[in-house]
């Protein structure tokens, strides 16, 4: 009980103390907002350094109480209208703006497409990584990066054309029978060992991408082509379910390693939405010494950026 209340105590005193959360943010904002900025007179009889609470109500066309309510913590969910309107009223920055939507647990809007550049810190972080296969999507599961332990593990994408270079179009084929589209990233059969886990994942990543990137013209012809073709995807596109894509067990049938059994590891960029994904064996397993041996192949390339 006494740590439990040690560590109520530790967590209110952050909060209070260093400023964190919502009210304590605006508040932080409002204060250092000057009347002159505003066009406000700023004489000697006030006694608050930035805007008054009144001041900044006026502004975000709300009442004085709600904004006492959001600086006290007693109103934690403001509507998206609301946040646009504080935004506007603190003159706050793209970065601050979009921070404020997400402590008020909403998605900032962005009228920007998904971005298919790669970063030069991450490329370089990719470029220095040892023994693995790295490859980098974008938001909607398009490859636009991988390196040459990738393409000796599953096949030089660069063989493919960029349309096929989809993972959420190779898990979902449009079509029937002799009809369906086959779009394959790797040259050779990869097994998933949870299926039916792996294509929920990939459905509700893109869901979250469409919060993320919700006027992206790719993005929303993939989602009206998987929903019209392919039954698997439209059922559980259907469940709305919003998450992110994490980590999986794939075995990679090499033409000549064999089956190589690897942990699928993904790790997002959280300004562009980049997905991440590196694939690695065990430690000392046979897995590891297959996956070097695949490894090792000549002639093998990744794109350059």
């Amino acid at each position: 009980m006494e740590d439990m209340a040690t560590n109520e105590g530790l967590e209110l005193g952050l909060r209070s103390g260093l400023g964190l959360g919502l009210g304590a943010t605006i508040r932080a904002w409002r204060e250092r907002l000057s009347p002159s900025a505003v066009g406000l007179p700023s004489g000697r009889s006030r006694r608050a350094t930035g805007l008054r609470r009144e001041e900044l109500a006026e502004r975000a066309g709300v009442s004085v109480d709600y904004v006492v309510r959001l600086e006290q913590g007693r109103s934690t969910a403001p509507s998206a209208q609301v946040v646009a309107s504080l935004a506007d009223a603190l003159q706050l920055t793209a970065v601050e703006r979009e921070h404020l939507y997400r402590m008020a647990g909403l998605v900032p809007p962005n009228d920007e497409p998904i971005p298919d550049h790669l970063p030069s810190g991450v490329h370089r972080v990719l470029k220095r990584l040892g023994d693995v296969a790295v490859a980098v999507f974008a938001a909607d599961w398009q490859l636009i990066w991988w390196n040459p332990g990738w393409a000796a593990l599953l096949g030089d994408p660069s063989n493919k054309p960029p349309e096929q270079r989809n993972f959420a179009r190779e898990r979902f084929p449009v079509g029937s029978g002799d009809d369906v589209r086959d779009v394959r990233i790797a040259s050779w059969p990869v097994l998933v060992t949870n299926g039916d886990a792996s294509d929920l994942a990939i459905v509700s990543d893109l869901r979250r991408a469409t919060g993320r990137f919700p006027h992206d013209v790719r993005l929303a012809e993939l989602i009206r082509q998987l929903t019209a073709g392919n039954a698997t995807f439209a059922r559980l596109w259907a469940s709305g379910t919003v998450a992110a894509h994490r980590e999986d067990r794939k075995t990679v049938e090499h033409p000549e390693v064999g089956p190589v059994d690897v942990d699928c590891d993904v790790l997002t960029d959280g300004d562009s939405d980049l997905k991440i994904v590196i694939l690695t064996a065990a430690p000392g397993s046979s897995d590891e010494a297959g996956l070097r041996r695949a490894m090792a192949g000549d002639g093998l390339r990744a794109p350059s950026f």
